[in-house]
């Protein structure tokens, strides 16, 4: 199943080639579930702040939600969906839907580079920086790339990572990375707190895991840091993330 709409319609030359060579806009991913995704308050202001950023207009979530549900129309329950804001002066809102993804079923292996994202609290499409990280990673034998700045945790190539303490607590790194919606959902259920977290020290957190609009996996290695997987702390992590109520598209 792949479905591509633009502004509710058939994407079209005219609309699709310009957008794509300009390279420029911003986007939200979900999954859906039931007509349903986790966060969608979330994924909705992401999209309005993101395009009062980038094009000095809102995006309001009523037009969202219209061609999230055309692009769903009455026969797709669940799904993998992106609504990406392309183009430059006068952007497009084109909503791609995919078969519904889950989370991989064994620990992720991260290989630390030092590479930031421009504009980071952005999710902004163009990612080749991310891409190009990510490749290097799975040709040495890891499964993603760590984000880092100057020795600074930041975040996964493509979702946020927290660590385990002494105490359970969850610990979400202090630095410029884009606040995810899963994270910012995790935050509010689960004992957590910010700290730097310097890549020299990350072998002082009794485990670690990643986290986005796929879900949570374990993190077992970073670099030459193994991490043994808490099953306990991470079943309470999975519990509450089966917790969030989903809201109907």
């Amino acid at each position: 199943m792949l479905r591509i709409e633009i502004e509710g319609g058939p994407p079209t030359v005219d609309h699709f080639v310009p957008g794509l060579l300009a390279n420029y806009g911003h986007f939200t991913a979900m999954q859906v579930r039931d007509r349903r995704v986790k966060g969608l308050d979330l994924h909705l202001r992401r999209l309005d702040q993101a395009n009062r950023e980038l094009y000095g207009a809102p995006l309001h979530g009523d037009r969202v939600r219209a061609l999230l549900s055309h692009a769903l129309a009455d026969d797709v329950r669940d799904a993998a969906v992106r609504v990406v804001v392309f183009g430059l002066d006068a952007p497009s809102v084109m909503v791609v839907v995919r078969p519904p993804v889950t989370p991989p079923a064994t620990p992720r292996r991260l290989m630390s580079v030092d590479y930031t994202r421009p504009l980071p609290h952005v999710k902004h499409i163009g990612g080749f920086g991310q891409l190009h990280h990510g490749r290097r990673a799975e040709r040495a034998g890891y499964d993603d790339a760590l984000l880092t700045a100057g020795g600074v945790v930041v975040e996964g190539a493509i979702a946020n990572i927290a660590f385990f303490d002494n105490d359970d607590d969850v610990v979400w790194p202090q630095a410029d990375w884009l606040h995810g919606t899963t994270m910012q959902l995790l935050e509010r259920r689960l004992p957590s707190r910010r700290e730097v977290v310097r890549l020299a020290d990350v072998g002082r957190y009794r485990g670690a895991f990643l986290c986005n609009s796929i879900g949570v996996v374990a993190v077992s290695r970073i670099d030459d840091v193994g991490f043994a997987v808490d099953a306990e702390a991470l079943a309470r992590v999975q519990a509450a993330y089966d917790a969030i109520p989903a809201d109907v598209v």
